[in-house]
């Protein structure tokens, strides 16, 4: 049976081999996992989203920032929500290229999604803003900066419930 998904973890795994790092590449793991019920229907919740897809903004005329690695580590940014979907484009490089593109902006940031299923009814409003999480590779500064602070500002913007969406 062929796969039809993007087998990440053993491809993280085979190329950190490759580049002859002594030992594999260590995946966070939580025995316990913190889970709260919703207290309310979904469809009267304000649902945020969170992504680690480095999402920019094209300007006005179209042009696209530039990728500097080393200023884009381990930061947490803020979007509006209203952002039209066709200016949103990622800038990412750490992705299968060969399985996968990263030409539909829904599929990691689904602002378009989740506008329609406010107007469905399905969830009650969205976040004014979303959060992008640049990937830092290490769980501690996931835990003790990032992770507070995406927190902090879901907690502005009244969110009960989060959408994670990696790339």
């Amino acid at each position: 049976m062929k796969d039809d998904y993007v087998r990440y973890i053993d491809r993280t795994r085979e190329y950190y081999l490759a580049e002859g790092y002594a030992k594999p590449y260590k995946w966070a793991h939580f025995e316990d996992i913190p889970f709260t019920r919703l207290e309310k229907p979904l469809a009267r919740c304000r649902v945020g989203l969170v992504t680690t897809s480095d999402i920019a903004v094209e300007t006005e005329t179209g042009e696209r920032e530039r990728h500097d690695a080393a200023a884009l580590v381990g930061n947490v940014y803020s979007i509006p929500v209203e952002v039209a979907p066709e200016r949103l484009y990622s800038r990412s490089e750490h992705y299968d290229q060969h399985a996968t593109t990263l030409d539909d902006v829904n599929s990691y940031c689904p602002v378009t999604r989740l506008r329609e299923m406010v107007a469905a009814g399905r969830i009650g409003s969205l976040a004014p803003r979303f959060q992008g999480v640049y990937t830092s590779y290490s769980q501690r500064i996931t835990m003790e900066r990032d992770a507070p602070e995406v927190l902090r500002c879901c907690r502005e913007d009244g969110v009960d419930v989060v959408l994670l969406t990696p790339v």
